[in-house]
């Protein structure tokens, strides 16, 4: 019983401390949440708290403020984080089915989930080893090289010239291309690399052995290139008028290195909980310059049902709330309004084929961020986004 109370104060701390980021004492506690004990009781539970690793009292008599550990406690339990509003959701609708390509469908992403959080939004782009292959063209552009087009289940395109010692027929071509096409469409460009040297080759010219031997080599070549995930980034200029910009000036610099950013979000997926969403908090993201800082991550790109943007229950939030807050009778009906307008507004993927996520999402800010709404946007954005790829390339 001591132990629950205690763990409502941490909560309530935690609470208090990024919604006003000024450290937090007993007796304003004791005023602002119904923790049902005296401020002294309160003062001896954080006095607990901090030999506990959970706070921090920054000087002497002034509050406490949380430390990682406690930030930790804070966000493991958030079983779930509350919907955005309706207004918000139609907003990353509309502005996603604005987008005239995938690079625009993912810098758009990015600056609206800025404009959400408020945080540092990244938004990687679908790696092409991950990707599985949709189309394959075949475009002859000399004598003697042809130029290959390959499109992906995300909307990557990537080209690669091949050299051709006989430059077969615009027949041939189209035939070798259906070939081509018809056993590796679905599969991730390596096992289409290997299928395509075991093509049989008895009707055809001899000349798609060599071929077939160079176009395997080239989709083994794309699906080498991690590199060719691009990072689209947006909210650095809000985040560096923060009063606490001292503390992120390393942050910028990790930014720079964009690598150890998709790294990151990427070890985040063995760290999920259980809406896809990964939590870092500072010495996590194992970056020094990310030690004041905290990254939220989430994948996108799973394989969703044809129906794309449609109905869905979206998660609703287990309040965080401190201990004896009987709020939830009052706000019951709200709550159902609510709901309604998110199934309204989302996305079937219940019955979604999923798989891996291509590529991630994901909002960094200091470690004082609102987990909750961050965690919330991320998911939601990410969810959208999902199904906004899948709409529009399937």
């Amino acid at each position: 019983m001591v132990r629950t109370r205690r763990m409502s104060v941490l909560r309530a701390v935690v609470e208090d401390y990024i919604r006003n980021q000024e450290p937090v004492g007993s007796t304003a506690l004791a005023k602002r949440h119904n923790l049902g004990v005296s401020s002294a009781t309160i003062r001896n539970d954080m006095a607990v708290l901090e030999e506990e690793g959970y706070l921090i009292q920054p000087h002497t008599s002034a509050g406490r403020i949380p430390t990682e550990k406690g930030y930790r406690f804070f966000v493991d339990r958030l079983s779930s984080v509350v919907p955005l509003s309706k207004p918000q959701r139609q907003g990353i609708q509309a502005f996603l089915e604005g987008s005239v390509n995938l690079q625009d469908t993912l810098q758009r992403a990015a600056r609206l989930l800025a404009r959400i959080t408020g945080q540092i939004a990244v938004v990687a782009s679908p790696s092409l080893s991950k990707s599985t292959l949709r189309h394959v063209e075949l475009v002859a552009i000399s004598t003697n090289m042809l130029l290959a087009v390959v499109i992906t289940d995300t909307g990557r395109v990537a080209q690669h010239m091949l050299q051709a010692p006989q430059m077969p027929t615009q027949h041939d071509i189209a035939a070798f291309s259906q070939i081509v096409n018809r056993i590796g469409t679905g599969r991730s460009l390596r096992d289409c690399a290997r299928l395509i040297r075991s093509i049989h080759h008895t009707d055809l010219a001899t000349w798609t052995q060599d071929l077939s031997n160079r176009l395997a080599s080239a989709l083994d070549t794309m699906a080498d290139e991690e590199h060719a995930s691009e990072l689209f980034m947006s909210g650095t200029s809000t985040l560096a008028h923060s009063d606490r910009i001292h503390e992120l000036g390393p942050l910028f610099d990790a930014l720079e290195e964009q690598f150890v950013i998709m790294r990151l979000m990427d070890d985040l997926n063995e760290h999920q909980n259980d809406q896809g969403i990964g939590v870092a908090i500072g010495s996590e993201t194992k970056t020094p310059g990310l030690l004041h800082a905290a990254v939220v991550s989430s994948g996108y790109g799973q394989a969703t049902t044809s129906q794309g943007l449609t109905d869905f229950e979206a998660p609703t939030q287990q309040s965080s709330s401190s201990a004896g807050d009987d709020s939830s009778d009052d706000s019951s009906d709200e709550n159902k309004e609510q709901g309604s307008a998110v199934q309204h507004m989302a996305l079937d993927l219940s019955n979604a084929n999923t798989t891996s996520p291509v590529a991630y999402i994901g909002a960094i800010g200091p470690t004082h961020m609102d987990y909750a709404s961050t965690m919330a946007a991320v998911w939601t954005v990410a969810r959208y986004l999902t199904a906004f790829l899948g709409e529009e390339h399937q």
